[in-house]
């Protein structure tokens, strides 16, 4: 065990330094930017072109006096209620005057601040919530919960694809062959699994940075969804985690799919019907989101590929913690056991294909011990 942990530290850094230090690696971080800065640059702009369109100016037909007074009174306004919501004015020659409906409100609150001077001074007013009612926050919560579903969903499939590929492209360069005769299968399935899930936390850390730097240039709100029961604190916690058990199920099912496959037409077959699947239990726990502790809801947690997004749904509706704790460890049960299942037919496919260019996995072990490959492999 300590040896095939060891061998998987090694692969995993290998795979890691190769992806990350690689331009294909830039290109990957720069797909998703691409529609966030997009978005940020159209609410950038968009924001700018509505704040010039929508600052109407009034035009005051009337003497000088009374029409600095209206001025004077608008000013005085705009410090408590905001320039955006008062119109600019500007004095006119009565004859050119003209009225403009929709700000016939404004006009007239103007008029009676500048008629009565202080006496129309605004009062402070402070909001108090007295009483929640539970179907409120219920409600409420179920936009947390389908929103973290979202989110969940879409960085799994996102990011687990990149273990198809990376498994096929050393299966045809003939590297598999040199890692499965220096250590143990079990290690090179580890090792590359968890190197996927080290860039993956690299590609969010990236990703949320750039997000709330163009929330913040553009000035646009970010979504405010109501506070999961468990808090948020344990809830960013719990999103990590299910997000690492289910990129490890998700990974795991893909490259046991590369191990099968040949050619990367063969893992787009293969891989299609694995997505469409897993599309399927999304959209099933997110049905069940509203249906909490009822049989249809239980399954879906219990159930490992449903697992995570019912989870942490889950979380944002109920504030009972030991439901994660099982829930984590059945999943990280799961993924092993689909690794295991990845390498069993590794083993079949290739490692026991053709009689010149078989491959003994008991030698390959005996040569992890004596022979010490060049690169970072061989540290």
């Amino acid at each position: 065990m300590i040896e095939t942990i060891r061998a998987a530290f090694v692969i995993g850094r290998r795979d890691f330094n190769a992806i990350i230090f690689s331009k294909a690696f830039f290109f990957f971080l720069l797909g998703p930017l691409f529609p966030l800065l997009v978005g940020g640059a159209a609410g950038l702009v968009g924001g700018q072109v509505a704040r010039d369109i929508d600052r109407p100016v009034i035009g005051i037909a009337m003497n000088a006096s009374e029409g600095e007074k209206l001025i004077a009174a608008r000013e005085m306004l705009a410090t408590e209620m905001g320039q955006r919501r008062l119109p600019e004015m500007k004095l006119l020659d009565p004859a050119t005057a003209a009225t403009d409906p929709e700000s016939l409100r404004e006009v007239a609150l103007l008029s009676a601040h500048a008629r009565s001077g202080d006496a129309l001074a605004l009062p402070k007013v402070e909001t108090r919530l007295v009483q929640q009612s539970a179907g409120n926050e219920k409600q409420q919560r179920l936009i947390t919960a389908q929103g973290s579903q979202m989110i969940l969903f879409m960085l799994t499939i996102l990011l687990a694809g990149m273990v198809l590929s990376n498994l096929v492209e050393e299966k045809a360069n003939k590297i598999i062959e040199i890692l499965a005769a220096s250590v143990p299968m079990d290690a090179v399935f580890l090792g590359k699994l968890f190197a996927m899930l080290a860039m993956a936390f690299v590609g969010i850390t990236v990703w949320t940075i750039v997000g709330f730097g163009l929330s913040s240039l553009s000035q646009t709100a970010l979504p405010n969804f109501p506070a999961p029961a468990v808090g948020w604190p344990m809830f960013i916690l719990l999103g990590i985690a299910y997000f690492t058990t289910a990129y490890l199920i998700l990974g795991s099912l893909f490259l046991g799919i590369g191990a099968m496959a040949a050619t990367v037409r063969e893992v787009q077959t293969l891989s299609m019907p694995v997505t469409m699947l897993q599309l399927i239990n999304f959209f099933f726990a997110m049905y069940t989101v509203a249906k909490m502790g009822q049989p249809i809801e239980i399954f879906a947690c219990i159930f490992p590929f449903t697992s995570p997004f019912a989870m942490i749904a889950r979380a944002a509706q109920d504030a009972t913690l030991w439901y994660h704790l099982v829930a984590l460890v059945g999943q990280g049960l799961f993924a092993l056991l689909i690794l295991r299942l990845g390498v069993f037919l590794f083993r079949r496919n290739v490692m026991k294909s053709g009689s010149a260019g078989r491959i003994k996995e008991s030698k390959g072990r005996k040569l992890f011990g004596l022979v010490r490959l060049p690169g970072a492999l061989g540290r």
